[in-house]
């Protein structure tokens, strides 16, 4: 893992901007690979950089990588990019694939077995970005480091 200068993140002038990034590859386990290097970047965000994350935040940056890589991993051949990164009072998880095509959140379907994960996802995070890349597609979500004072759960708010 590394840490990257900062830019246009909110950290303040002449710190760094936590950041790592990996390439996965292989089987099914690299999912479980990704939560655990999630778990590690944020232990290293508490413990080398002084910054407060919940348990909460913890918990759901393993699922929104779980199920961003899940998707990654079923839906688009060759590897799959994943950065995180300390961006003001979120972690951003980026995940790129070579699979052009854009996901698109389903209709609820209490019946449906499974493909929730991008409903999930959306459902928790502060923000979610899709974009095109010239080969491919970045998917970007963001997470609250802490949870809200006044005791309100964290994610997006209903529309």
């Amino acid at each position: 893992m590394e840490s990257a200068p900062a830019d246009e993140d909110g950290t303040a002038p002449g710190e760094q901007a936590m950041q790592t990034t990996v390439a996965l590859e292989g089987d099914g386990t690299v999912i479980a690979q990704a939560r655990h290097l999630a778990t590690q970047f944020l232990t290293r965000a508490q413990t080398e950089q002084g910054l407060p994350v919940s348990q909460r935040a913890l918990d759901l940056t393993q699922l929104v990588v779980s199920e961003l890589v899940t998707n990654a991993r079923k839906y688009a051949p060759g590897p799959v990019l994943m950065d995180l990164s300390i961006v003001g009072d979120m972690v951003e998880v980026v995940v790129w694939d070579s699979h052009p095509v854009l996901p698109v959140a389903r209709a609820a379907d209490a019946g449906r077995v499974g493909q929730h994960g991008l409903e999930i996802v959306m459902a928790v995070a502060q923000g979610f970005e899709i974009q095109r890349e010239p080969v491919g597609k970045r998917i970007s979500a963001r997470i609250a480091l802490l949870d809200d004072p006044g005791g309100a759960i964290t994610g997006r708010s209903p529309l």
